[in-house]
């Protein structure tokens, strides 16, 4: 019954938006209401858990959003996006752009949050588009692709990282078995499919992209441009470095469990354990929170911003009042989608409440299959339900330990498959889906040929390849 819930759900979703043309907003929010009624919530409890999920949602990446939204700004209007994409194209030449993009998706979202990335890396698509004259969608795919691939599959990523420790995976293995899955689901997802995709003609909102013709001697260094585009990367690369070094954080409970207070503590309480001074478990440990400090997404963005205003918007006679003005122009032309995207952690938290999570877990209890498999199609029903990739794997997860540990399966292609599972089926709860949507101007049935399609089709490359890999490991 949950899941028949589900698909009335989507069906009606898709009416309010393809057949009535009902924003996507309002859409998700009648749609949110109406599951919770079918699932006999009370209206309250409805009203409780939509405002809940909205603000679960906006609160980890309101502040991720804006200042990726002012970052890309910046790096447009200064001319810093097409200084990268001239020397890239002179790098790689315009017949590899392709596999360009693929790469440096996978450089740049290796250490960050996948909406952090795309956010700092969209204005060079559409960049890469004018200059170019190539199709936007071209051009998008394999760079949300590679972008796809690193948050679902590879540490330092969240996701993978902790079911690493849940599964008893050793995190440096799955980093490096993580990447034979990568190779042929990008090759697949974000550059073979692409073929498809050429006839779709669209142009990114106005309001995030605006045709700027720059004289040369205009154009700032390559050097600034690249210290503006790659410093949030940096910054988050080293907080991810830390995690490898001396393991992720512990949650605030599990710190209370252990009498430690916060993650000061955590520090000194692993400097202490390995002999240092007093002296240098304080100096150390001081360094090391505010390295992680620095390397939070919202944070290294914030760095990122300020570092772009210096060093690129107070250049050729523009004044303060200028950037701060182009700041505000990039928050209002995301607001819609700001909206859209509450909207869907809305409808993903009125899943979870009407106890969709529970049905599943009750019937994979009774499946008998291969461990590996058995992992994929748990992940790709939690993402079918509740939209995000990281809680479908954070889901699965200890769903599946008990059976992974009793078959001795590898726990390193435990965590790939429970990640290619997460990445599959992305659909109208899912951010990343109203993201590409929006952000490239598509409509539902393009983003659902196009966004869709590539997502899971890294999940079936993914999981096939770990199906492979189990017969050597």
């Amino acid at each position: 019954m949950p899941l028949l819930i589900v698909g009335i759900g989507i069906l009606i979703l898709l009416v309010l938006i393809s057949k009535f043309k009902l924003n996507a907003f309002f859409a998700l929010l009648i749609t949110s209401f109406a599951v919770g009624l079918l699932s006999s919530m009370n209206l309250m409890d409805i009203l409780d858990s939509i405002l809940k999920g909205i603000g679960d949602t906006m609160g980890k990446i309101v502040l991720i959003l804006a200042f990726g939204a002012m970052l890309g700004k910046i790096l447009e209007e200064s001319g810093a996006a097409q200084t990268i994409t001239f020397r890239m194209i002179d790098l790689m030449g315009l017949k590899n752009i392709q596999y360009a993009l693929l790469i440096t998706g996978f450089l740049v979202g290796l250490p960050m949050m996948y909406n952090a990335s795309f956010l700092v890396l969209v204005p060079l698509i559409f960049t890469f588009a004018y200059t170019t004259k190539m199709p936007t969608i071209w051009l998008a795919v394999p760079l949300c692709s590679a972008l796809s691939v690193a948050h679902c599959f590879l540490p330092p990523h969240p996701a993978p990282t902790y079911i690493s420790f849940i599964y008893e995976a050793n995190v440096n293995k799955v980093l490096l078995y993580g990447l034979i899955p990568m190779v042929p689901a990008c090759l697949t997802g974000g550059i073979w499919l692409t073929r498809f995709f050429k006839k779709i003609d669209v142009m990114p909102p106005k309001e995030l992209f605006q045709e700027h013709h720059f004289e040369k001697n205009e154009l700032p260094g390559l050097g600034i441009s690249i210290l503006a585009a790659v410093t949030p990367i940096v910054l988050m690369l080293i907080g991810a470095l830390i995690d490898l070094s001396f393991g992720p954080p512990p949650a605030k409970s599990e710190l209370t469990r252990l009498g430690i207070e916060n993650l000061t503590g955590f520090y000194q309480h692993i400097f202490t354990g390995k002999g240092f001074s007093p002296q240098s478990v304080k100096i150390c440990s001081g360094i090391l929170t505010f390295l992680k400090f620095l390397s939070d997404a919202n944070i290294a963005l914030f760095v990122a911003v300020i570092v772009a205003i210096l060093t690129l918007s107070l250049r050729n006679g523009k004044t303060m009042e200028d950037a701060m003005k182009s700041s505000a122009r990039s928050i209002g032309a995301i607001s819609m989608i700001m909206l859209i995207i509450a909207a869907g952690g809305a409808f993903s938290q009125v899943l979870k409440d009407s106890h969709v999570i529970e049905y599943i877990r009750s019937i994979s209890d009774s499946l008998e299959m291969n461990p590996l498999l058995m992992a994929f199609l748990v992940a790709s029903i939690f993402r079918l339900a509740v939209g995000s990739a990281t809680v479908a794997t954070l889901t699965t997860a200890p769903i599946m330990l008990p059976i992974a540990q009793h078959s001795g399966t590898s726990p390193e292609l435990m965590v790939l498959a429970t990640g290619a599972g997460s990445v599959m089926w992305s659909h109208f709860n899912d951010t990343g889906f109203w993201m590409f949507k929006e952000y490239f101007g598509l409509s539902v049935k393009q983003t659902f040929q196009t966004w869709t399609v590539m997502e899971s089709t890294i999940g079936i490359v993914g999981i096939l390849t770990v199906l492979l890999m189990s017969a050597f490991i």
